[in-house]
């Protein structure tokens, strides 16, 4: 009898034929399909990532041990609606986009535009943040830039850029570049969208989250020092199928001579405000993976 071999698809080939696929559904059947597969599948697939998820919830909510099991479903849930969101942005109208969109305080993004300057949105991993981007991007035609982790293989780092390129986000790799990139974003007075909630390069200072030491990213404290642009605390929540986002109002820091300092104070405090915002949707924050170092014991 003759074997055939079959070759495992790779990474890259695996993203552009769930983006087809997704791509050839009605939008709502498509989040619908995306949230529901996910729930099921996830957390049989993934054991692990469902074990670090849970144990993020309980950190966020600890009276929710007794739904855990079903909570933590809803969490993959949220994830694999946010992985079609992602790839159908690009094909989406403008009016699309806003149809189902909601903010709450706008105006503190207005408010600072028409000051002349740039709010640096600092955010969770949280729900459909990069809807949010969008919709920045295509419906209110505003320049929008974002600093995005570096991925392997190369190839697939570079087709997510070119994704998010295509619903209107200038991308900034994450890396020594970066803050140069930011700056000049800001400079001309584009708006800049920050994930503060994890120390991806592994550069962040000592904070408290959720009651546990751990290091959270100083980059946000770091721009608005050096550029003077407030910081607007920011999430944008999954809203039945719809979205909401809620901006804080800007924080302009005070800076004295210790900026080592200055910087660890002004990132505990924007530790404080991404709790507030993480605690209204724990099922909706995408964080797989460990973010404390008792997740490592």
């Amino acid at each position: 009898m003759r074997l055939i071999n079959f070759v495992r698809p790779g990474p890259l080939t695996t993203l552009r034929a769930g983006s087809f696929l997704v791509r050839l559904l009605p939008l709502s059947l498509a989040l619908r399909l995306g949230y529901h597969l996910a729930a099921w599948l996830g957390p049989r697939l993934m054991p692990a990532k469902a074990d670090q998820l849970g144990r993020h919830i309980l950190r966020i909510d600890p009276d929710v041990e007794p739904d855990l099991a079903a909570e933590v479903r809803r969490g993959f849930g949220s994830y694999g609606r946010y992985w079609v969101e992602s790839f159908r942005l690009p094909t989406l109208t403008a009016k699309q986009i806003s149809s189902e969109f909601k903010v709450d305080h706008y105006e503190h993004i207005s408010d600072v535009l028409e000051a002349g300057s740039a709010p640096i949105l600092v955010l969770p991993h949280l729900g459909g943040w990069e809807w949010a981007a969008g919709w920045l991007s295509r419906y209110k035609g505003l320049g929008v830039a974002a600093v995005v982790e570096r991925l392997e293989p190369e190839e697939v780092f570079e087709w997510f850029v070119s994704v998010r390129q295509g619903y209107g986000v200038n991308v900034i790799p994450l890396g020594s570049s970066a803050m140069g990139e930011l700056i000049y974003h800001i400079k001309q007075g584009h708006i800049i969208a920050l994930m503060a909630d994890r120390d991806v390069a592994g550069t962040g200072v000592d904070v408290e989250f959720f009651g546990e030491a751990t290091k959270l990213p100083v980059g946000p404290a770091l721009l608005s020092r050096r550029t003077g642009a407030p910081l607007l605390p920011t999430a944008v929540f999954y809203d039945g199928w719809g979205y909401r986002a809620e901006v804080g109002e800007p924080i302009y820091p005070n800076w004295g001579s210790n900026l080592r300092a200055d910087l660890a104070t002004v990132t505990q405090e924007l530790a404080g405000h991404l709790e507030d915002l993480i605690r209204q949707a724990p099922d909706q924050w995408h964080v797989l993976e460990p973010n404390w170092p008792s997740d490592y014991d």
